[in-house]
């Protein structure tokens, strides 16, 4: 026998379960798990075999989190005269739906009598209604696979045939239902998605164990494509249809799509036509077919080798989110790994207790009620912004000690680092099909008078990490525009804001389209265009709109392309193209994927040296505050000091370190005397950079907020103890602790309340 011992130690006591290769392990027969009080853990494996060899893992769970070990178990064999060896590997089959596939593979001729059994697994899981075992007399070579197959593709509802053949001196045992004495077959009817996998056999005799992996691929019909159509080019001849590919594409590529319409200016709406069915872009100009007066509607279907999807639904219904004020987020949900940490807080990774549903976190920095207001605000705007493009707000929490937004999990990845990848092919046609994306998702947010403010590549990301599908986040700094009142904000990354955000001028939605350029052009060419050797020269040449198109990085790059950016990187906010007139530009709508330059596959490694560089920080200029001059119509957000110049910039750093300072009272708490049933008010003024934490503490004991405590404070630093009907019981000493990574500073008062 082999046993794994460990000691766990955790508060609440954790849940404990092991695991082999990524199976969790039930006690059995072969399995045996101990446990005791003081926290040692045992499994033990009564009998091994060479099944048993991988990696076994412990791992302890509670509401604080999880933490697990590991450790890998070999087992050598008794005899092992010669390794497993394979043969020829066939490249793969593909087959229609209802037909059979066969995976097969073969071992070599054993010169001797030998015990030998036949293992088929799924992923690690054993299949063990079929097995049997022949014993023989002596050991021998292991057994050969000959030609073994190494990848089958199926249709859903189709049958999955995975065939091995192989090579023995005497009979052998086999796992699946049909076999021969050199073959063995597994067969799946009416497969299933779930069916995909790796499937292994194993061929173990005394002379050692040979074993082969065949890749089962299901594909079934794509999702339907992500947005409706809709016109984003019309003239009196002539419209363009614009659409979003599917999020799933069935496990098959897109091969096209087919266009559908509906003739609405009649009695009865007649049937739905097909246009065509040999789309093979997300856009697709409609030159004849239709009355010049007619009025019609228009669907999409996304095609695959396996069918063709359905369309994309016309209404999708959303819930407004209503924060949860008497919950906290864990109590509905388990707070994983940290994802990211961002200016206004940080997002975790977070499952839900119940379905076991994946979300992201986004827990807000709270401690005074200019961030609260902040958070709330983010909270609100994104309950308006409901897109395939946007990232989704599902839930929201909003307590006294925390406020956190339940978003959607998006698990693809930055675009850019997807791009990078060695598996990843980077063409200007696959480029158009992420700029158009970015398009869509800016133009809805534009359509409801929303400026993002913070459009970089970090906030774009894939929806998986197989496809093409991207998703805008991030909408920490995004402001609505209201009719009248000019908006002018200080924040951001140099790299990519805006002229007039540098100048301290009014912002509007052309801000979001110079940023779009930025990011266009750095996904062409792997360079940024306004990057300097500091922030400060970065930011200069942002103010001058001094820029140029590298002959190196583009050179391959097409006319089109840099018309686009050409049109979007204008210092005159006035004269950049809108949402719309992009969508419409013949780069994007029009694009010429036949012309052999287009589709050369770019240069990575600049992108990679771009991505290398420690560039994504949030450019923050001290503290600001947000200051309503309602009287003058203007919205200000006010910075202690610009950024044009290296002076400058150093006198707002001197200017940061001066503001720190560890906590200490300006006002103190003072003693009271009250009546019973008595309102009573502790108030103090707390001065200190950062922002101290306060606790409240009623001897010795900390206080939470409930219906008859309250807890409030205000950006001027004044902490406010409210408690209502006081009672003799809440006579004692009442204690209010400040802290911040500088110190901390307590002050006291006595509450006597009399009958």
């Amino acid at each position: 026998p082999v046993s794994f011992d460990c000691v766990i130690v955790g508060n609440p006591p954790p849940t404990v379960r092991w695991f082999k290769d990524g199976k969790m392990l039930e006690e059995n027969d072969h399995y045996m798990i101990n446990e005791d009080q003081e926290g040692h853990h045992q499994l033990i494996i009564t009998a091994v075999l060479p099944t048993d060899m991988g990696v076994y893992r412990c791992m302890a769970e509670n509401d604080s989190g999880i933490a697990s070990s590991k450790a890998e178990l070999r087992v050598d064999s008794e005899y092992t005269p010669h390794p497993a060896s394979f043969y020829y590997v066939n490249k793969s089959l593909s087959h229609r739906i209802a037909s059979a596939v066969r995976m097969k593979t073969t071992t070599p001729m054993i010169p001797h009598p030998v015990t030998l059994s036949v293992l088929w697994f799924k992923s690690l899981n054993y299949f063990n209604q079929c097995v049997s075992r022949l014993s023989f007399c002596s050991p021998g070579a292991v057994a050969e696979f000959l030609d073994p197959q190494q990848q089958v593709v199926v249709c859903v509802g189709g049958t999955a045939r995975l065939h091995c053949r192989f090579r023995s001196s005497g009979p052998v045992a086999f796992l699946c239902v049909t076999n021969t004495s050199s073959s063995s077959t597994l067969v799946l009817s009416d497969v299933l998605p779930v069916d995909a996998g790796s499937y292994s056999l194993f061929v173990r005799n005394r002379g050692g164990t040979a074993h082969r992996t065949i890749s089962l691929s299901v594909i079934d019909r794509p999702d339907p494509p992500a947005s409706c159509p809709f016109v984003s080019q019309l003239t009196r001849s002539s419209l363009v249809l614009s659409w979003s590919g599917p999020c799933f594409d069935g496990g098959s590529a897109i091969i096209g799509y087919m266009v559908e319409f509906q003739r609405l200016d009649q009695t009865e709406p007649g049937d739905w036509a097909e246009l065509t069915n040999q789309c093979q872009n997300t856009s697709y100009r409609v030159r004849s077919g239709l009355d010049p007066q007619g009025q019609y509607r228009f669907r999409v279907r996304a095609c695959n080798a396996a069918g063709v999807s359905e369309p994309q639904q016309e209404v999708t219904s959303y819930v407004e989110v209503v924060p949860d004020t008497t919950h906290k987020a864990r109590d509905h949900y388990h707070v994983r790994e940290k994802l990211g940490v961002g200016k206004f807080g940080e997002v975790y990774r977070m499952t839900h207790k119940h379905t076991g549903q994946v979300y992201a976190g986004k827990f807000y920095r709270a401690r005074v009620s200019r961030e609260k207001t902040a958070a709330r605000q983010e909270i609100k705007l994104m309950n308006k912004l409901r897109h395939p493009k946007l990232v989704q707000c599902l839930a929201a929490y909003d307590t006294s000690s925390e406020i956190v937004m339940i978003l959607e999990y998006i698990a693809g990845g930055e675009l850019f680092e997807r791009i990078v990848d060695e598996n990843f092919e980077h063409t200007e046609p696959n480029s158009v099909n992420y700029m158009r994306q970015i398009l869509e998702g800016i133009q809805y947010i534009h359509s409801k008078h929303i400026v993002h403010l913070d459009l970089k590549p970090e906030n774009i990301v894939c929806v998986k990490s197989a496809g093409s599908l991207i998703k805008i986040i991030d909408f920490g700094l995004a402001c609505k525009l209201e009719h009248g009142k000019h908006l002018m904000v200080l924040h951001g990354t140099p790299e990519f804001v805006a002229p007039e955000v540098v100048n301290y001028e009014p912002v509007d939605l052309a801000t979001d389209m110079w940023s779009i350029g930025v990011i266009c052009y750095i996904l062409l060419s792997g360079v940024s265009p306004f990057q300097g050797n500091s922030d400060a020269e970065t930011l200069a040449l942002v103010t001058a709109a001094q820029w140029e198109f590298d002959p190196e990085s583009f050179g391959d790059i097409t006319d089109e392309a840099k018309d686009f950016i050409s049109g979007l990187l204008r210092k005159d906010k006035r004269t950049r193209l809108s949402c719309e007139k992009a969508l419409a530009h013949p780069w994007i709508a029009l694009f010429d994927d036949s012309n052999s330059r287009s589709t050369k596959s770019l240069n990575k490694e600049k992108m990679r040296r771009f991505l290398a560089r420690q560039k994504w920080k949030v450019w923050k200029l001290g503290g600001y505050s947000m200051i309503n001059l309602s009287s003058h119509g203007v919205s200000v957000t006010v910075f202690s000091a610009n950024a044009l110049g290296k002076e400058a910039e150093q006198a707002v750093a001197s200017l940061e370190n001066q503001l720190w300072s560890e906590p200490r009272f300006h006002q103190a708490l003072h003693d009271l005397t009250e009546g019973c049933g008595a309102t009573v008010h502790l108030a103090c003024t707390i001065q200190g950079y950062p922002d101290p934490e306060v606790l409240w503490l009623f001897d010795e004991v900390p206080l939470e907020k409930n219906g008859r405590v309250q807890m409030n404070s205000d950006q001027n630093g004044t902490c406010t103890l409210t408690l209502a009907q006081v009672q003799p019981g809440d006579s004692g000493i009442y204690k209010c602790c400040a802290s911040n990574s500088l110190g901390q500073a307590l002050c006291s008062a006595k509450l006597t309340v009399q009958l």
